[in-house]
């Protein structure tokens, strides 16, 4: 008697639990609008709930979108194709400021990567000249206190280790200098819109949140091209619980600043708008400057890699990673490979 009042406590029980369960996923899909591409409505358009569709996500016609949260309390579905659009020339004022050159890969001096998305070491040994400027120049110039404060790598660093060095970066996360470079454009895009009435962005998941400051001037580019850069860009997302529980257990040998700084570097993107030209075009991210877009920081913050994918990628070594200069000897060492 007692085991049939267990069976029907317990058949009650489960009884309740599926009922549960049955309203938490109707209440989360009616949390989601359901949307047919046809019926897609951009910004302005606002809706009420979040639409149920992938961001970042391309129409059939080619059009990319990203699904943004509105400091309104609204979601709103913003164009933000990475494309070849009018000249980027500041000096026309931001009401005729273009996209630029957003797709071109610099084929000329770099065919492999305009083929493959990633460099080739021995194409990159070869390399006298980028944009006709000889590999010395670019070097000089692109060290701190030349053309720019900062500078574009630092003093230990010369342009061809750079490339080098992100180039085994990225090919180690099993991603091309257009993936990432792609991500980056797609905030960047939100500048030729109202995008102080953005709260955050949805991207691969990830809530992605962004600042973007203008400057009085503009920075000349250190190559022979027509990039420029005005503005500050910061780029971040929370991490959560479980990825900081991870990086604790995995990386207990850090102290409390070093650990700070590993969710700082991995979790936070802090460059101008140069970098995302220089990332396609050249597969530059900069060297270890205050400037610099570190791959690995892109493949963490916008979801392309999730972090225990990142630490396999990098045997334990991802703190390593961040710190260490692209150098000759470094790389001669092997580092990245």
């Amino acid at each position: 008697m007692v085991n049939v009042s267990k069976s029907k406590y317990l058949l009650f029980g489960g009884y309740v639990l599926l009922c549960l369960l049955a309203f938490v996923i109707l209440q989360n899909e009616r949390s989601l609008e359901a949307i047919q591409e046809e019926s897609l409505k951009l910004y302005p358009h606002m809706y009420d709930r979040m639409p149920r569709i992938p961001s970042p996500y391309m129409m059939k016609d080619g059009t990319e979108i990203v699904v943004a949260f509105m400091k309104g309390k609204k979601y709103a579905c913003l164009p933000v194709t990475v494309e070849n659009g009018d000249p980027l020339i500041y000096a026309r004022g931001a009401d005729q400021m273009g996209k630029g050159k957003q797709l071109d890969i610099d084929a000329k001096d770099f065919p492999t990567l305009a083929e493959t998305g990633l460099h080739s070491e021995i194409e990159l040994d070869q390399t006298k000249t980028i944009t006709g400027r000889s590999v010395a120049t670019v070097t000089e110039i692109g060290r701190p206190e030349r053309s720019s404060g900062a500078g574009f790598m630092s003093q230990d660093e010369d342009i061809i280790s750079v490339l080098k060095g992100d180039n085994r970066l990225v090919r180690k996360m099993g991603l091309t200098h257009p993936q990432t470079a792609k991500a980056l454009f797609h905030v960047w895009n939100l500048v030729f819109m109202p995008y102080q009435d953005i709260e955050f962005l949805m991207y691969n998941g990830k809530k992605i949140f962004f600042e973007i400051q203008g400057s009085r001037g503009w920075q000349d580019s250190i190559f022979n091209d027509e990039i420029l850069g005005q503005h500050i860009l910061k780029i971040w997302r929370d991490m959560e619980s479980d990825e900081k529980e991870f990086l604790i257990k995995t990386y207990a040998h850090l102290d409390d600043e070093q650990l700070a700084g590993l969710i700082d570097d991995l979790s936070t993107i802090e460059t101008g708008e140069m970098a995302f030209y220089y990332i396609m075009r050249y597969g530059f991210y900069e060297g270890h400057t205050d400037f610099r877009v570190d791959p690995i920081a892109v493949a963490f913050t916008f979801g392309l890699r999730d972090l225990e994918d990142l630490d396999n990628a990098f045997k334990g070594t991802l703190y390593n990673a961040f710190q260490e200069h692209f150098t000759k000897e470094s790389l001669s060492r092997g580092m990245g490979k």
